[in-house]
């Protein structure tokens, strides 16, 4: 049995039967039963956020671009470290060429090989050191995105999920009055036979059940749809879910802090990603003036070779490359004189990009203080309306059951009390909806809390 109609039927006010599908729609849902049955799950909204946190594609992406950001740490370190690299070459020469014997140039055939090895390092270069803050930087970056991430598909999830679950309701209403009218149906044509009721009663019942079935497809359709864009906020490709009723945690909130959107504004992702964007705009003038500083650059070489003239005897391979090893060991000092303003256009440019920066920053401030405002705007009037709506809901029940008790008298047609009816339905549908605006609405506010 639905929420809704349990709820109903609690206040005494519907009757035991339920809304009658035709055979065929029987036959239907029973053989759609018996496939999804064995493998459906019902998920509560804690589940779903905990499925999608740890799953969504977006969510992943960025937990890769911060292993990403730790092997630019580990390239920038290298940096610091020599390059080392060895060779060897194995050479003919024909025709025309030096005699190695007397250095006189004559036509003879030649045999060469070259033998080396050799280190470069840049003893002192700043750029190096900057690049390692930089990249220790985009790694900070790129861990707030991924709680930026994280935010955003949850709220998305929480907006989805009570999406659906008040589709859901809404049908259900529509299911509880389709069933209602029925069973009025059935009453009212007992009544006519006897005498005690107009047969105009039984016209204008079945005037608004062609209304009341068409608002039921597009209930039921509207419901389906919610489901399949809660699936694709959850990343989930197949239907083999149900979602659970959500919790009633009203939960009070305290708006009066005057520090209240600046403490959540200081925990949002968004807000620390955007601090540390500035920051890596920063470091990157820093960057840009080390291209006005000296650097120091050290290379060490060691090479050999072994010549033979084809055709005649030599001395032997490991002799000559013994006897001709040669090393050679630099250390060099380069300092920028000139170089076509290009460093002192780099360090404007990034000056320009820092102010750029802080202005993306003071976007973010305006649409997260926009964002959390609304949020409160939002929880306050669903609270106030919730609070309105369960203060007005005895007086709204007992006015139903004044209203139904005419209606056996005879003191009310029943077009009447079918508008009756279904205002009462849909009053304790809008209580329904009502409370689950509040309970959407913290769940909003534990999700920019929650860092």
């Amino acid at each position: 049995m639905t929420d809704v109609v349990k709820f109903y039927r609690n206040h005494g006010q519907l009757p035991s039967s339920t809304f009658q599908p035709t055979t065929t729609m029987k036959k239907l849902f029973f053989i759609l039963l018996i496939n999804l049955l064995p493998a459906q799950q019902s998920w509560t909204l804690q589940q779903c956020l905990d499925y999608a946190s740890a799953n969504h594609p977006l969510i992943k992406q960025s937990t890769v671009n911060i292993q990403k950001n730790e092997r630019q740490i580990s390239a920038a370190k290298g940096m610091l470290l020599p390059s080392v690299d060895a060779g060897i070459s194995h050479n003919y020469n024909f025709g025309n060429g030096i005699n190695p014997q007397n250095n006189q140039r004559e036509a003879i055939n030649t045999q060469s090989d070259n033998l080396y090895a050799q280190a470069n390092w840049e003893l002192m270069n700043w750029r190096n050191y900057l690049n390692i803050s930089l990249s220790k930087i985009n790694k900070e970056t790129s861990t707030y995105r991924t709680k930026q991430a994280q935010n955003e598909v949850r709220m998305n999830v929480i907006q989805m999920f009570f999406t659906y679950q008040n589709s859901k309701s809404w049908l259900e209403v529509l299911e509880t009055q389709l069933s209602g009218i029925e069973d009025q149906i059935k009453r009212t044509e007992k009544e006519v036979e006897i005498g005690s009721r107009p047969k105009s009663d039984i016209y204008d019942i079945k005037a608004n059940l062609g209304t009341m079935q068409e608002q039921w497809v597009s209930a039921e359709n509207q419901k389906d749809l919610a489901k399949i864009n809660l699936l694709n906020t959850l990343a989930i490709t197949k239907d083999t879910l149900e979602f659970e009723k959500p919790e009633e945690n009203l939960a009070a909130v305290d708006f009066n802090d005057s520090h209240f959107v600046q403490h959540l504004l200081e925990k949002n992702p968004a807000y620390q990603t955007v601090l540390t964007e500035v920051r890596a705009q920063q470091k990157m003038v820093d960057i840009a003036r080390s291209g006005y500083l000296p650097t120091i650059n050290g290379s060490y070489t060691w090479s050999s070779f072994y010549n033979k003239i084809m055709g005649q005897p030599s001395t032997a391979f490991s002799e000559q490359i013994q006897n001709n090893r040669n090393q050679q060991l630099s250390i060099g000092l380069n300092i920028p004189v000139f170089n076509k303003l290009q460093v002192k256009n780099n360090v404007e440019i990034a000056r320009l990009n820092v102010i750029n920066s802080g202005y993306d920053k003071d976007l973010v401030i305006n649409n997260l203080t926009q964002s959390i405002n609304s949020i409160r705007a939002q929880f306050l009037n669903a609270q106030e309306k919730y609070n309105l709506l369960e203060t007005n809901f005895e007086n709204q029940r007992l006015s139903f059951r004044k209203s139904e008790e005419k209606y056996k008298e005879g003191l009310m047609d029943a077009y009447t009390f079918f508008v009756v009816r279904n205002n009462w339905l849909q009053a304790n549908y809008n209580l329904i909806s009502s409370k689950n605006d509040v309970i959407r609405q913290t769940e909003l506010l534990k999700i920019l809390d929650d860092h």
